[in-house]
């Protein structure tokens, strides 16, 4: 019996599967971008609220933030949704930062419109 047969290195050699609970990049890039997509979009739900428009711009930099975090990390993704790259999210977390632009975007235009 050899001391380093082929079928222990492949076995000795693979890393450990990712599971429901593992937090790999992917996820937590996944995470970070849909967190940022919320904050723009709380932030720009009450700049419309307001009329005054305070808060919209960072509501759009936060919106654009997480909309260029989650597309780095659909771009970076080497598998499909459900392999633990956070693709899922990243998709999820695209939409929420597009739709935090868009209400932040339009809360900054209101607010510059003469009264």
């Amino acid at each position: 019996m050899p001391l380093l047969d082929a079928a222990h290195l492949v076995a000795t050699a693979q890393p450990d599967p990712v599971t429901a609970y593992t937090l790999s990049a992917g996820r937590i890039g996944s995470l970070v971008a849909a967190l940022a997509g919320l904050a723009g979009a709380a932030l720009g739900g009450r700049a419309l609220a307001r009329r005054t428009g305070r808060g919209a711009r960072a509501g759009v930099v936060l919106g654009l933030a997480g909309t260029a975090v989650a597309v780095v990390v659909v771009v970076t993704s080497d598998g499909g949704i459900g392999t633990g790259n956070g693709l899922g999210g990243a998709f999820v977390a695209l939409l929420i930062g597009l739709a935090a632009t868009g209400l932040a975007g339009l809360a900054t235009a209101r607010s510059r419109r003469p009264s």
